[in-house]
């Protein structure tokens, strides 16, 4: 792969889910060149914005879209019925990431949730989400989002 196809290829550096009362159950950093502890703070910042989004006016959907911008990173923000927030770290690249593409990501680890909290055994109730089977089932969305991405040099 040519450096101008490492510069154009989109990926996910974090996903993150955050419980109802904004605390963090899940944060899972995939880069190699961003510290984890900034990804906890821009999960924290993500929890404002969105209380923020939805309290100004109504929205049907889950998916509330971009949320901010910082440094080299896109912070996109998805809200389940339950209150539970989605938010996924996109490293910024050359290509522009369609609304729709996004939207199918976060379907995708709204249903691994969904798994999740199905299982009889999971305890609802716990800080933190330590399943396998949610843990393996994040890696492949990560894994497989945006294999489509690179452009040819």
């Amino acid at each position: 792969m040519s450096l101008t196809a490492i510069n154009t290829l989109t990926k996910i550096s974090c996903v993150a889910v955050i419980g109802k009362m904004n605390n963090p159950m899940f944060i899972k950093n995939y880069s190699n060149e961003v510290d984890e502890l900034k990804f906890h703070y821009l999960a924290n910042i993500s929890c404002d914005l969105i209380e923020a989004k939805i309290t100004q006016s109504k929205y049907n959907d889950s998916y509330l879209g971009l949320l901010y911008i910082m440094e080299d990173l896109a912070v996109y923000g998805y809200l389940t019925n339950t209150k539970i927030k989605i938010i996924i770290i996109l490293t910024i690249s050359i290509n522009p990431v369609k609304d729709m593409e996004m939207k199918q990501i976060f379907k995708k680890v709204h249903a691994v949730y969904s798994n999740l909290i199905s299982n009889p055994f999971y305890d609802p109730d716990s800080r933190n989400i330590t399943s396998s089977s949610f843990i393996k089932g994040i890696d492949n969305i990560v894994n497989t989002s945006f294999q489509n991405d690179v452009t040819p040099s």
